[in-house]
């Protein structure tokens, strides 16, 4: 379905691309899929509503749980964030690169802000390298201006032993001054949000959460029927994002033409809605609310009688919902050159 058929890492740190991503000579950047909150799966506990909205700024859930059992149930749940590889070809985007809630996460429990706990570990070849990294004075989060001065400061013997154990590759280069060896990171991060919760007997319960999301993108649109991998692309987009030739018809008429001082490019987010099927029973009541943040832009993504709800805001509601795929958003962004 199209939303608008009338109109719509590291390599050292190169350079930053809009909300603060890191971008790569090619000019593009991947998003990397967030979704919301897990627990295990359990037959006492049944989510009433789900109410997403999503947009290029923000991903905000309101949820109703039930605990439908006479027995109070307390147990963890989590909040996933993204695993972030830092391959040195990786190119992601990263909402806020220093601080270690990168996605700005926050949650509250019947209108109360609480404090969750932040697990993080990272792995290299199938191994848990988190002790040998910060044996070795690493932050796990390597993007940041701390991780940068922490690999810069390792020494060859430091770098020959993290690089043995596949935590890092050996760069060299000359900056004039003589050859030199860097490390550059090959672990992933997996990190995770978690807090104890007691979902009392018979009861009902609202907890909501917002953050950034990781926001994928490229500074020009990418399947222009001009462009020599056009047909390649759109059939990619279509599968992707169901893009369908209205759309098609669209983006080329704003973008095919070039407009002085006026420039199209991509964003695009991932939002993992599969988690949304681990509780008792199905989601009674579903929305989704997509907002493309201006009438200028188009956006694409698959859903099933979506309606236009304002200038910029589509919506999709389900009843008795199991999300059985995850939800990919192509929002197509006017701006200045």
């Amino acid at each position: 379905m199209s939303g608008n058929r009338q109109s719509t890492l590291l390599v050292m740190i190169a350079a930053l691309f809009c909300h603060a991503s890191l971008v790569h000579a090619n000019d593009s950047v991947a998003e990397i899929g967030t979704g919301g909150l897990v627990l295990g799966r359990t037959d006492a506990v049944r989510m009433d509503s789900e109410d997403l909205f999503i947009s290029m700024d923000a991903v905000r859930v309101a949820y109703r749980f039930t605990n439908t059992t006479a027995e109070d149930v307390e147990t963890i749940v989590a909040f996933p964030m993204p695993d972030i590889d830092f391959a040195p070809e990786a190119n992601i985007a990263i909402p806020q690169y220093e601080a270690d809630n990168f996605l700005g996460f926050t949650v509250e429990v019947d209108g109360a802000s609480i404090t969750p706990q932040l697990q993080q570990r990272a792995f290299a070849a199938g191994r848990d390298v988190t002790d040998l990294l910060t044996g070795a004075g690493l932050p796990l989060q390597p993007w940041t201006q701390a991780g940068q001065t922490a690999l810069a400061a390792l020494t060859p013997e430091q770098i020959t032993m993290l690089a043995a154990e596949g935590a890092v590759i050996i760069s060299e280069y000359d900056d004039g001054s003589g050859w030199k060896k860097v490390a550059e990171p090959t672990w992933t991060l997996k990190s995770s949000y978690w807090w104890r919760m007691v979902f009392p007997a018979g009861k009902t319960i609202s907890v909501k959460h917002d953050y950034t999301p990781s926001l994928g993108g490229t500074v020009q649109v990418t399947f222009l029927r001009a462009n020599s991998d056009a047909d390649q692309q759109i059939a990619d987009y279509k599968r992707r994002f169901c893009m369908d030739d209205d759309f098609i018809d669209s983006v080329e008429r704003k973008a095919g033409q070039p407009q002085e001082g006026v420039n199209y490019s991509e964003s695009r987010v991932q939002y993992v809605l599969r988690t949304g099927s681990n509780w008792a029973q199905a989601i009674g009541d579903f929305k989704l609310t997509v907002d493309k943040g201006s009438p200028d832009n188009l956006v694409s993504f698959c859903g099933e009688d979506v309606k236009k709800t304002g200038p910029t805001t589509f919506e999709m509601r389900k009843t008795d919902f199991w999300p059985y795929d995850d939800l990919n958003i192509l929002f197509i962004v006017k701006g200045a050159m």
